[in-house]
């Protein structure tokens, strides 16, 4: 019998943070940790309350969406980390083994504006070196054939039409609905979440100050960004 152990930790800790880094009420919000070699991934059990999750109550489910473990009904979500981790991760070879779907506020605002997130400052470039996208709503015949599905099936295409690499610009914006991220890790795509709720709160309150503000110029968007992610980076310390 194959062991999920560390995915499964993995998930259950990544999915704590949700509460703790204010991310999402009562239980609107999920993480799932993907094994790549084994082709499946932990996530968690639809409707159950942070403080009751174990890592053992995570379910663990392949990338045809069957349940390989668990006793649960795994997350609403699920059809939806299926796809992204199938077509990201395994068909486009992106380095993703973590995914995050929550409903945090201000990146929620802006998928309800169905806006995407404007690059204004530094802190935005810091991570990724475009606005944040946002798809369309999904069309009605959608909805109704398999919806969350059809809602990764969206972030691919939406990804695909905008010539994005999803290992680039790791969070996305579903049109009505909300943000999706993902990461080397499941530790990872929270972080990214997080920091997507925070640019998403200063880019709102920059069109308040100021409606006509302007996106940052392109030679600052690049220096942020290439001082933390490029060949040369310099931000932080060298790794040993």
């Amino acid at each position: 019998m194959a062991n999920y152990k560390t995915i499964k930790e993995q998930a259950y800790e990544a999915n704590m943070q949700i509460p703790a880094q204010h991310l999402a009420l009562y239980t609107w919000g999920n993480v799932s940790a993907f094994d790549k070699a084994a082709g499946v991934f932990a996530i968690k059990p639809s409707g159950v309350p942070y403080p009751e999750l174990t890592a053992d109550s995570m379910v663990v489910v392949d990338l045809d969406g069957r349940v390989v473990e668990g006793n649960l009904r795994p997350s609403s979500d699920t059809p939806t980390h299926v796809v992204l981790y199938k077509e990201f991760a395994v068909v486009d070879g992106a380095n993703i083994n973590g995914i995050i779907h929550t409903h945090s506020t201000y990146a929620v605002s802006w998928a309800q504006a169905v806006r995407p997130v404007p690059l204004f400052g530094t802190t935005h470039a810091d991570h990724i070196q475009t606005e944040v996208p946002c798809t369309p709503y999904l069309s009605e015949e959608a909805v109704k054939n398999d919806y969350e599905r059809e809602t990764g099936n969206l972030i691919v295409s939406h990804f695909r039409s905008l010539k994005l690499k999803p290992e680039e610009v790791n969070m996305v914006l579903v049109g009505g609905h909300g943000p999706f991220c993902w990461g080397a890790t499941a530790d990872k795509a929270v972080y990214n979440a997080a920091v997507l709720e925070e640019v998403s709160h200063m880019a709102l309150n920059t069109v308040l100050i100021s409606p006509a503000a302007n996106t940052l110029p392109a030679y600052i968007i690049d220096k942020h960004y290439q001082r933390k992610h490029g060949p040369n980076a310099y931000y932080g310390q060298a790794k040993k």
